[in-house]
């Protein structure tokens, strides 16, 4: 059984959390929930032994992440005592750092949200001022479970941006960040561990380990700017360059208005406009041509919508989109529909996938190899 290679953010001083096998059985006893699982079961869905089970349930215990849960009853011999995850052992923070505003959330180890602040932030001050706002929030949250550890932070941000070594790239309308080294600044100023990301990654990667079916598919992330977030066979996919899902600045009218990366005629420029103007019908009819666009050249199966842009009105985005992406297929004599749903939330749930930056791999959900792709334990996640 291959199960690959899991990670945990540096610094996070749990040596069982730092075990692969110890990764797999937690993703098993979150997975389960309240009512827990046995070391039996634990021992078939991991491939270990029921011996090596039991070692590191013992340090499971030990570090207060498992508890009993009771005693599941006896199909003919004794009857077995179950474990679960004790969610509220560890937590992470996750924050969406936008132009114009910043939303942290406190998750516990089960992903749930246990605290959320936002606030107004502006992108384009000095990078001191946007770090200390951003550092503030990390230590509110925390304070609110002060005697619970985190294990880190994630940051989502608008790219371009090299996700490996947590740098800034130049940032559409803030090229003052290009060079900047996000994740480094961040962590000397918390003292913990840092993962930065785009911010249509982080939403990409949480809506895809929500998803165990799997699936192609596209997030496509409208709210002061527009990026897309892609899962292809399985993985976040990123490019070479860590740059991929620059979806906003595909042109689509060689004469169009000039946009702030400098083209002209950007998708982004081109919905945001239609939005300005009270245009929504036009600014849905824009996002659907690129969103074709993508679906016409990936070959996914699902697009997933999101943002605050989007949240103002779901039902408008998604009956434009779909109505385009469907006239198209209808032309191309393409087969099944393509899914068009919205991630709902507004912004809160790039938020909450900037903590799975740091969850994850805790679980052995992935792995950050050198080559930028992610996996999960038992292969590609989904």
């Amino acid at each position: 059984m291959n199960r690959g290679r899991a990670t945990t953010p540096a610094g996070a001083n749990l040596p069982t959390l730092r075990h692969h096998n110890a990764a797999l059985v937690l993703d098993l006893l979150r997975a389960a929930g309240p009512e827990g699982i046995s070391r039996l079961e634990l021992a078939d869905g991991t491939g270990l032994t029921p011996q090596a089970v039991s070692k590191i349930t013992a340090r499971l215990r030990a570090d207060g992440l498992a508890a009993d849960a009771g005693l599941r009853p006896s199909t003919g011999g004794k009857p077995r005592t179950v474990l679960r995850l004790v969610s509220d052992a560890r937590f992470a923070v996750g924050l969406h750092l936008d132009r114009d505003g910043l939303t942290a959330v406190l998750v516990d180890l089960a992903g749930r949200p246990v605290a959320v602040t936002s606030a107004p932030l502006d992108f384009g001050a000095p990078a001191d001022r946007v770090l200390a706002d951003a550092a503030d929030a990390v230590r509110d949250l925390s304070a609110a479970e002060p005697h619970r550890p985190v294990l880190g932070v994630g940051v989502a941000v608008p790219g371009p941006l090299d996700h490996r070594d947590g740098v800034l790239h130049r940032v559409t309308g803030f090229p003052g960040w290009n060079g900047y080294p996000l994740r480094a600044a961040l962590a000397e100023r918390t003292g913990l561990p840092v993962v930065v990301d785009k911010d249509t990654n982080a939403a990409a990667l949480a809506l895809a380990l929500d998803q165990p079916a799997g699936g192609d598919f596209a997030y496509l992330h409208l709210g002061t700017g527009l990026g897309a977030g892609l899962v292809l066979g399985g993985q976040v996919h990123r490019g070479a360059r860590t740059g991929a899902g620059e979806f906003g600045h595909q042109t689509l009218q060689l004469d169009g208005p000039l946009c702030e990366c400098g083209g002209r005629g950007c998708i982004e420029a081109l919905c945001l406009a239609a939005e300005a103007r009270g245009d929504r019908a036009e600014a849905a009819r824009v996002l659907g041509t690129g969103a074709a666009n993508l679906v016409r050249l990936l070959d996914i199966e699902r697009v997933v919508l999101g943002g605050r842009t989007v949240a103002a009105d779901e039902d408008a985005y998604v009956r434009g989109v779909r109505t385009v992406i469907g006239e198209r297929a209808a032309r191309d004599g393409a087969g099944p529909a393509v899914t068009v749903t919205v991630a709902g939330g507004g912004d809160r749930p790039v938020a909450e996938g900037a903590a799975q930056l740091v969850l994850a791999p805790v679980f052995g959900r992935v792995g950050e190899h050198a080559d930028g792709r992610v996996r999960r334990a038992g292969g590609s996640f989904g």
